[in-house]
């Protein structure tokens, strides 16, 4: 048996067996590599969101309209939203709460956007469970501390939208939102 010189492998008559089996086991590898990546597509694309679903990921709010003391309701992502315009004595009333005294402690400011800290945006969705609480409309109860009533089991929230009686856990939801305008805030 003949050895080429500085390769370990036998050499085939003519020379050309080592390099046509290797072209081979290339070629058998990379197929397998693009079938693979053929089969893997379809599977992992379909996963991603469709359009309608991508389409409700955000949503933008005119604001202009709310004074100060008024709430509104919107919809985003198939949930109540309420987007509340503090007054100074609602701002100055959160701001008195001893933070450490609450059950799901956090203060105003870290619930606003610096610069707009008037602006209160939180799901309207009680974290017991589930429910819409009311305070976000003209006439409807605002609860023992100003904020929102949950009607179920009884939940209040201040004017912060913090739990600071009833059975929830949780503050209400602040959503990721930013202000695209003075008038305009984009939620998600």
């Amino acid at each position: 048996m003949a050895y080429d010189a500085g390769i370990d492998t036998p050499a085939a008559p003519g020379g050309e067996g080592v390099r046509r089996r290797d072209f081979i086991n290339i070629a058998a590898v990379s197929a397998a590599g693009a079938g693979g990546a053929a089969v893997l597509y379809p599977l992992i694309s379909q996963m991603a969101p469709s359009a309608d679903v991508l389409a409700q990921g955000t949503a933008e709010v005119d604001i202009s309209a709310v004074q100060p003391g008024q709430a509104i309701k919107a919809v985003f992502r198939k949930q109540p939203l309420f987007i509340r315009n503090l007054t100074a004595v609602e701002i100055e009333e959160a701001n008195k709460v001893d933070v450490g005294s609450l059950r799901d402690p956090q203060t105003l400011k870290e619930r606003t956007k610096e610069g707009h800290e008037n602006w209160l945006i939180t799901m309207g969705v009680c974290t017991h469970l589930g429910c819409v609480p009311s305070g976000a409309a003209t006439g409807e109860v605002k609860g023992e501390f100003g904020g929102y009533f949950c009607p179920c089991h009884g939940s209040h929230y201040d004017t912060a939208a913090r739990i600071r009686k009833g059975p929830a856990p949780k503050n209400l939801q602040v959503p990721e939102y930013k202000f695209t305008s003075d008038t305009v805030v984009t939620i998600g």
